[in-house]
């Protein structure tokens, strides 16, 4: 009786091999996917700073655009469309042997020696943005492979490009203060060998958009240069959150170093008027009347200013004085306005030093 099924068994049998006949007996597990990493070419940038660049480059967008449109008598739209980090090499070889290139120098605040940021602008817009600077109209026309610039045409496009390079400036300002420095037309780009083939660029590709043409402007800021650049803004971010932080908290601190100072506190039992006669004459165990009763009130002073009333007593078996009423009352408003005053002077102080 043991070898005979039951009936659930059966039905789970049949319903086995019915999955079996449509699905394979074995599915092959799917492998994870890694993504590569190319040791030979790190990253040298993160995300934060290439996002800083490109937000620079936006901003540089906006301001060579108000120029341009000024200059050139047109409207024209540039945008930012990628910003990379390769080898430069790769940069290197997308230039044709007709390019011309233009080498720029950053002077950084300290001075440091850099090598020189590679501007290029596509042949197409280059010769269009030339005819309207020669008083034409900018139009459409097709550029032969082996198209190469004539003298003038060099001298137009060194001219056009100091107004890209100038506004490198303005556009870095947020971040750290630099000028551009020589500048100089390079026509054959494979004989720059001012940056290593292998050294690591940024390259920021702005998309140019002007009537009858339209075309890519590329640059390549070598890895040295930014690493330079970012560490000065590093530097001087710190220094400035500092500052800030002290700025912040300098009204606490003054209010604090305020309410820590300590005030000479002193308690008038009363007056008297003796001729220098009667003051030569004084000896010891002699008494001097106050022309006050003994339960009469007392004047308590603070930094030689009068400012409670109170009476004598004792207190844990000292002299003490209770204090009654504040004597101050028009004149401790004018006063309390008088020290706003100064505390918001020293303030103002701390805050321009």
């Amino acid at each position: 009786m043991s070898d005979v099924l039951s009936q659930s068994q059966i039905d789970m049998l049949l319903n086995s091999m019915r999955e079996g006949s449509s699905e394979p007996a074995k599915q092959e597990k799917k492998e994870k996917e890694y993504k590569k990493y190319d040791f030979y070419s790190p990253k040298k940038f993160t995300r934060e700073r290439l996002k800083i660049l490109k937000t620079i480059h936006d901003n540089y967008c906006r301001i060579i655009v108000s120029h341009l449109n000024g200059i050139l008598r047109m409207n024209c739209e540039i945008e930012v469309i990628s910003v990379e980090e390769q080898r430069y090499h790769e940069f290197s070889n997308s230039l044709g042997e007709n390019d011309v290139i233009e080498l720029f120098y950053m002077k950084l605040p300290e001075d440091l020696k850099n090598p020189p940021v590679v501007f290029h602008i596509s042949q197409l817009l280059m010769t269009n943005m030339i005819d309207r600077l020669l008083g034409g109209e900018g139009d459409e026309a097709e550029l032969a492979p082996d198209y190469t610039y004539t003298d003038i045409e060099l001298a137009l496009y060194e001219k056009i490009l100091g107004y890209f390079s100038g506004a490198i400036r303005d556009s870095w300002k947020n971040y750290i203060s630099l000028t551009v420095g020589s500048r100089r037309l390079e026509q054959s780009p494979t004989m720059f060998q001012e940056i290593g083939m292998d050294e690591t660029v940024a390259i920021i590709m702005l998309k140019m958009s002007i009537p009858n043409a339209s075309g890519y402007i590329s640059i390549c800021i070598p890895g040295n240069l930014l690493t330079n650049v970012f560490a000065i803004v590093d530097k001087r971010r710190h220094v400035e959150g500092a500052y800030e932080n002290m700025i912040a908290n300098g009204r606490d601190i003054i209010m604090q170093k305020l309410r820590d100072s300590a005030l000479d506190m002193k308690v008038e039992l009363g007056t008297a008027k003796l001729s220098f006669q009667d003051i030569y004459g004084l000896r010891v165990d002699d008494v001097i009347d106050l022309s006050k009763s003994k339960n009469s009130n007392v004047k308590v002073f603070v930094a030689n200013e009068p400012w409670f009333d109170g009476k004598l007593g004792v207190h844990k078996n000292s002299v003490a004085v209770k204090l009654d009423n504040r004597l101050i009352q028009e004149d401790e408003l004018e006063q309390e306005r008088e020290v706003g005053q100064f505390e918001e002077e020293l303030a103002q102080e701390v805050t321009a030093e």
